[in-house]
């Protein structure tokens, strides 16, 4: 008899919020389906890096890390490219719903996977959940980033504003709850204790400013294809087929180097984005709107080198020093801010580019875009400056 885990009941869940994703009826009922399935990846992520984290030590748990990192950064990418190649596909007329339905046996081969192969993690004093902690973070998150997503479009109205001013209130609200839980003994959702390591709050601050970037890039891009140059599903995603193939090789690469320069890889990392950025801000100047696959491979195969070098590496020095039997609630906090980050980034950046596409076009958009994208870099690359050398 095998065991189930929360790993496996979260496959399970996934595998199901997918099939429900796919078959909504209305926009509505995809909205729900969606909000399901993102809650089922939340519960997933950080008990798969947990699991790393408890079952693993020493080059075990950087190959794994590295792994991880692969993968995550990696799908985000090629999740693009098949999504146009599924789209354009339209399989026995599903369209759209083809990028959820795939995600079925998917799941259901991880979770088959995971009932035989991940080791039983659950601890023996299991603790309540911190019904306050989990409201106010949702409050705070919801203040924030629902105006900055929905603002522009709606035309800015009063209650984005409202919610804008609430935001720091409810993560001033937050923090205190959380700080009084851990001194009354109680368990917090994210103790604040955890950020007197290091290794975490330096990888955080990372994360934050790699995970922005990142994905205020990858929204930007897509919509610069498609409406820009006017590129259809299958020819957007293959435009990306260089980045993901670096960014896997560099990911792959990235233990090895690890261990032979330490930290300085996330700088290496970062200069070579930083260069790859720019080389697409003058193929963009350049060449728009008749820019083809070999205009931008140097680019966006260079950025992706750098990224691949990067992401693992923040992985490893988030949670790297962080204890066992904390392994979860450090591995949270980390796909929080990741989450949180590349959202904020598709909030700002992307509302930066559609607002100047409607003044100056949307060539002259996406360079500026694109520039302050290198700026953000630049801040990450400069923050690595200040990582010990060695990495755990």
């Amino acid at each position: 008899m095998y065991q189930v885990t929360p790993t496996t009941a979260s496959c399970a869940t996934s595998s199901r919020t997918s099939l429900l994703c796919g078959l909504a009826p209305d926009a509505w009922s995809l909205v729900g389906a969606r909000v399901a399935q993102g809650a089922a990846a939340a519960l997933m992520l950080p008990q798969a890096l947990a699991t790393i984290h408890s079952t693993t030590s020493g080059r075990r748990r950087a190959r794994a890390l590295g792994l991880y990192g692969a993968t995550a950064g990696l799908s985000m990418v090629a999740g693009q490219i098949l999504g146009g190649v599924l789209v354009a596909a339209d399989i026995a007329g599903t369209g759209w719903r083809a990028i959820f339905l795939v995600n079925v046996p998917v799941a259901l081969l991880g979770l088959a996977l995971a009932v035989r192969t991940v080791p039983p993690t659950k601890s023996d004093r299991p603790t309540s959940v911190d019904v306050p902690g989990t409201a106010l973070l949702a409050l705070s998150l919801v203040t924030l980033l629902a105006p900055l997503t929905e603002g522009r479009a709606a035309g800015w109205p009063l209650w984005t504003l409202l919610s804008l001013a609430a935001f720091p209130f409810a993560a001033v609200a937050f923090y205190g709850v959380e700080r009084r839980a851990e001194r009354l003994g109680r368990t917090p959702l994210v103790p604040p204790s955890l950020f007197a390591l290091p290794g975490l709050r330096r990888g955080l601050t990372l994360m934050l400013s790699f995970s922005t970037g990142f994905g205020g890039f990858m929204f930007v891009i897509a919509i610069a294809f498609q409406q820009g140059l006017r590129m259809g599903p299958v020819a957007a995603g293959l435009a990306l087929v260089p980045m993901a193939v670096t960014f896997f090789a560099a990911s792959l690469a990235g233990p090895r180097l690890v261990g032979r320069f330490g930290s300085r890889v996330v700088t290496v990392g970062g200069l070579l984005q930083g260069v790859g950025v720019l080389l697409l801000v003058l193929a963009v100047l350049r060449g728009w709107p008749d820019l083809g696959f070999l205009d931008l491979l140097p680019g966006a195969a260079l950025a992706g080198l750098g990224q691949g070098l990067q992401l693992p590496v923040l992985f490893r020095i988030v949670l790297g020093n962080v204890p066992p039997e904390r392994a979860g609630v450090g591995s949270g906090v980390m796909i929080t801010t990741q989450q949180t980050s590349l959202a904020l980034g598709v909030a700002t950046l992307g509302t930066l580019f559609l607002a100047m596409t409607d003044s100056v076009g949307m060539r002259d958009a996406l360079a500026v875009t694109l520039l302050v994208q290198l700026a953000v870099i630049i801040v990450t690359v400069l923050l690595s400056l200040r990582l010990p050398r060695a990495v755990e």
